[in-house]
C-alpha cells in the first residue's frame, strides 16, 4: 500500500505512490502503530460472533442478509465520514499515473474477498457456533496468507513465519481433535470458517500485492470501495434468503445491528487497512488470532457455549504464536530503521 510520493515504506522497502484522484494524504503508521491498530481492530471483531449470534434470534435474517445490512450499514457511515473529510481537507488534488484497469481489479478483487470473507464468517457462527466458527477462521487464515505470500509474492516465512504457520495449524487441529462428541463442532460450520479464511486472504495479500504494484491507496479508500462492491454483490442474494428483520423485537436487532456497523465495521476495517500500510501480509493474519480469544471468551462467558480442555489449549497456542511474531516484527522493523535491536 501506498504512503508518499517520495519515501520508501519501511515495511517492504518499495516505493509508494499516490492513488490516482486522491487527495496526497499523510505517511501511514509506524510499525508499531500498525501493529496496535490491527490489534485493536482484531479485539472488536472478535464481538461480532456474539453480536451475529444475538442478531440471527431476534431478527430472523440469515448470514447473507445480515452480512448486507452490517456492509450497506457500514458504507453510509464511510460516505458521511468522506463528506466530513472532503469539506476538511481543501488541497488541491493532485494526479499521479495509474492505469484504470489495476484501480478496477484493486477495487473488485478487495470489495469480493471482504464479500466471501464476511459471509461466510457469518454461515460459520450460524452453522458451528461462535467459539468454533471463530477459532478456525482466524485459525485456517494464517496458513493461507503464509503460502501465498510465499508462492504468489516471494515473502521468506523466517524462524517468526513458521511459528505462526505451526501455531495455526496445531490450534486447528487440536480444535477439531477435541470435540467432546455434543455435536458443537460440525462439518459444514468447519467448512465455512475455511472459505472465510480464504477470503481473508485475499484481501490480505491482494492489498499488499497491489501496493507494490503501484496500484493500492490510502487505507480509507480502500475500505469504502470495498464496501461498497460488497454491497452491491450481496443485495441480490439477501434479498432471496429474506431482507427484511422481524418486528417482534426490531429495536433490539437495530441496536444490534447499529453496534455491528459502527465498531466492528467500519472503525475497525479502517485500523486494519491502515495496519497492512506497514505490516506484513502472516504477521497481520497472526496478530488477528486475538479474535478467536475474544469470541471464545465473550460465547463461554455471556452466551454459555462449552469449550473443552482442547479447545482452550488450542487457543492458548494461537496466542504464543502471535505474541511470538509481534517481538520479531517489531525486532526486524528496528533493525531495518538502524534501531539498537538485532536484525532477524
Amino acid at each position: 500500500m501506498p504512503r508518499s510520493t517520495l519515501s520508501p515504506c519501511p515495511a517492504t522497502g518499495a516505493s509508494a505512490v499516490l492513488p490516482s484522484g486522491d487527495r496526497p494524504f499523510t505517511p501511514g503508521p509506524s510499525v508499531g502503530r500498525g501493529l496496535l491498530y490491527v490489534a485493536l481492530a482484531a479485539a472488536s471483531w472478535g464481538t461480532t460472533g456474539a453480536t451475529a449470534a444475538l442478531a440471527f434470534d431476534s431478527s430472523g435474517l440469515g448470514p447473507v442478509a445480515l452480512t448486507f445490512w452490517r456492509t450497506a450499514g457500514g458504507l453510509v457511515l464511510l460516505l458521511a465520514a468522506w463528506a466530513v473529510r472532503s469539506r476538511r481537507v481543501r488541497t488541491r488534488p493532485v494526479r499521479a499515473y495509474q492505469p484504470q484497469r489495476r484501480r478496477v481489479v484493486r477495487t473488485l478483487v478487495t470489495g469480493v474477498g471482504l464479500t466471501v470473507f464476511q459471509t461466510a464468517y457469518f454461515g460459520a457462527v450460524d452453522a458451528t457456533g461462535i467459539a468454533v466458527g471463530t477459532v478456525v477462521t482466524l485459525g485456517a487464515a494464517p496458513v493461507t496468507v503464509a503460502l501465498g505470500g510465499r508462492l504468489l509474492m516471494g515473502e521468506r516465512l523466517g524462524a517468526g513465519g513458521r511459528v505462526a504457520v505451526c501455531g495455526a495449524l496445531a490450534g486447528l487441529a487440536v480444535l477439531m481433535l477435541g470435540s467432546d462428541g455434543t455435536g458443537t463442532v460440525r462439518p459444514a460450520g468447519v467448512a465455512l470458517g475455511l472459505l472465510s479464511a480464504a477470503g481473508y486472504a485475499l484481501v490480505t495479500l491482494a492489498t499488499r500485492f497491489m501496493g507494490r504494484q503501484g496500484a493500492g491507496a490510502d487505507p480509507f479508500t480502500t475500505t469504502l470501495s470495498s464496501f461498497a462492491v460488497g454491497t452491491v454483490c450481496l443485495l441480490p442474494l439477501a434479498a432471496a434468503e429474506g431482507l427484511w428483520p422481524h418486528a417482534r423485537e426490531l429495536g433490539r436487532t437495530l441496536w444490534l445491528m447499529g453496534y455491528l456497523v459502527t465498531v466492528p465495521t467500519a472503525l475497525a476495517y479502517g485500523l486494519f487497512f491502515a495496519g497492512l500500510l506497514v505490516v506484513r501480509g502472516t504477521t497481520v493474519a497472526v496478530i488477528t488470532l486475538i479474535e478467536p480469544v475474544t469470541a471464545a471468551v465473550i460465547a463461554v462467558a455471556l452466551l454459555g457455549e462449552h469449550l473443552t480442555a482442547a479447545t482452550v489449549t488450542g487457543t492458548a497456542v494461537l496466542l504464543c504464536a502471535v505474541a511470538a511474531l509481534a517481538v520479531v516484527e517489531a525486532r526486524g522493523a528496528a533493525a531495518a530503521a538502524g534501531g539498537p535491536l538485532s536484525e532477524r
